[in-house]
């Protein structure tokens, strides 16, 4: 673990700065600076275009992470490369024809109930093509161990450059419009210069000779378009049928809910940017022995870091909207209940997901998750109608929870690993000892005083029983080595 707790270590201190600042925009800058009906806008493209991104990526960015430690000599790694940037196109240039023939329509179905979006839904496809090959460019670091700086582009770059554009709107510099079109363009220029820093870290010389085992890696590649599409449906299916459904506000409210329980997927995000290339090649060499130690180590650890966030965020959620000062907002405190709950149980997969996609069983990867994309478009089409933006959150929750059990049975089931313990079950305690001591206290001071006082108790308190427990060995030693004896 000393390569991965490293890099997660720093990717884990970037993707927390990166949502700092977003939290910035996200709570106080868009709710104040920007109308409602545009940050809901903001909201729609934005998870609209990660809905397609999987398709106009040809889901290279996985398939690149999968194969590029097969390959041994220069020629036969220039030559994969060169193929996983032009696969894409095969699907990026039909569809944007196809979207430019049948634009009015579909940008009229989209805009049915919100006519606001009409005007900008080929931004969509636009934002999607960036991402995509953001996405490729960025697997292409993360195969040579290096994920730090992309994970900064990605995380830092973009939030800084809406911090910026937010400001020049709240000072008119820019329109509510001009806003909108200064993000696409945000977007492109982080893609060029993460496509800068991929040649920078492996230049290759681009080859057209296509790759031997290439009808594997369309097989593989076509899989997981589907199962990463379907993971994007799971993922953005509720902000882009909220509008469809109620107004379009409604997406601002919402997101601001998610943003605040998203912090919680902090630890995940930062050790999948290490562990997935690490899995990838341990799956390819058949250790399944040191994937285990890793399943196990990647949950506990993840669930440590994870707990404190979910206790920090929901004992703290109702100071946290006083800040916000925006009644309206207050209708999502019960998506991040629901929100934060979901991501906890993510967590517990630990490296589960990277275990199944990069295993021999990959294609079941495919059927769980287009299993997980139907349930949950289905569950949103009920519950968005019954409760509103909580009946999407609750949606989500269901989808998490039923598929999460069935990915830790089937792995058990044809790996024979899992990844709990019986430090699982202390720490899980601990966490719901600590909810429900705390939620009962009241506070009638300042909330910001609020927040920070009580986020430090529950901080060392936290962590003094985390490592008297010895729940997990990685975290106690770090914690050993940063906080000194007294």
């Amino acid at each position: 673990m000393g390569i991965v707790l490293k890099q997660s270590f720093k990717n884990t201190l970037i993707l927390f700065l990166g949502f700092t600042i977003g939290a910035v925009n996200v709570l106080f800058l868009y709710t104040h600076f920007l109308q409602e009906n545009y940050f809901g806008l903001v909201t729609f493209l934005l998870s609209s275009a990660n809905i397609l991104l999987p398709l106009v990526a040809l889901g290279m960015q996985h398939t690149i992470i999968k194969f590029f430690s097969n390959y041994k000599s220069k020629l036969e790694k220039d030559s994969f490369l060169t193929t996983t940037l032009l696969l894409p196109l095969l699907v990026i240039i039909p569809l944007g024809i196809i979207g430019a023939y049948f634009y009015e329509t579909i940008a009229t179905w989209i805009s049915s109930e919100n006519h606001l979006i009409k005007k900008y839904t080929f931004l969509i496809f636009i934002i999607a093509v960036f991402m995509g090959y953001f996405e490729v460019f960025y697997a292409w670091t993360k195969v040579h161990f290096k994920s730090v700086f992309g994970n900064f582009i990605k995380e830092i770059f973009a939030r800084v450059c809406v911090t910026i554009l937010l400001f020049a709107v709240y000072f008119n510099g820019l329109s509510n419009e001009q806003f909108i079109y200064a993000i696409v363009l945000v977007y492109g220029i982080r893609t060029l210069i993460m496509l800068v820093f991929a040649l920078k870290v492996y230049k290759p010389s681009f080859h057209l000779k296509l790759p031997k085992n290439l009808k594997e890696i369309v097989s593989f590649s076509i899989y997981i378009l589907v199962a990463g599409s379907a993971a994007g449906i799971l993922l953005e299916i509720d902000k882009f049928m909220i509008p469809q459904m109620e107004k379009i506000s409604e997406v601002a409210y919402y997101a601001v809910g998610i943003y605040i329980a998203s912090v919680i997927a902090i630890p995940t995000r930062a050790m999948q940017q290490i562990t997935t290339p690490i899995v990838a090649k341990g799956m390819n060499e058949n250790k399944i022995g040191e994937m285990a130690n890793l399943y196990k180590q990647s949950s506990i650890n993840l669930l440590v870091v994870g707990g404190l966030f979910f206790l920090l965020i929901n004992l703290n959620i109702n100071e946290l909207y006083q800040l916000i000062n925006k009644p309206q907002f207050t209708k999502g405190i019960w998506v991040v209940y629901i929100i934060s709950c979901a991501k906890l149980i993510e967590l517990a997969l630990g490296t589960g997901n990277a275990i199944l996609v990069n295993s021999k069983f990959y294609k079941v990867f495919f059927y769980i998750s287009l299993a997980m994309a139907l349930s949950v478009i289905a569950l949103n089409h009920w519950l968005i109608a019954v409760m509103g933006i909580n009946g999407a959150a609750l949606a989500t929750f269901i989808v998490v929870v039923f598929y999460g059990i069935f990915k830790i049975i089937f792995i058990k089931m044809k790996l024979n690993i899992q990844p709990f313990t019986v430090k699982t079950i202390k720490l899980i305690i601990v966490i719901i000892i600590l909810f429900i001591s705390f939620g009962y206290l009241k506070s009638s001071f300042n909330p910001l005083i609020t927040i920070i006082v009580k986020s430090l108790i529950i901080s060392i308190l936290y962590l003094i029983i985390i490592k008297k427990l010895k729940i997990s060995n990685d975290i106690s030693e770090l914690m050993t080595k940063y906080i000194p004896k007294r």
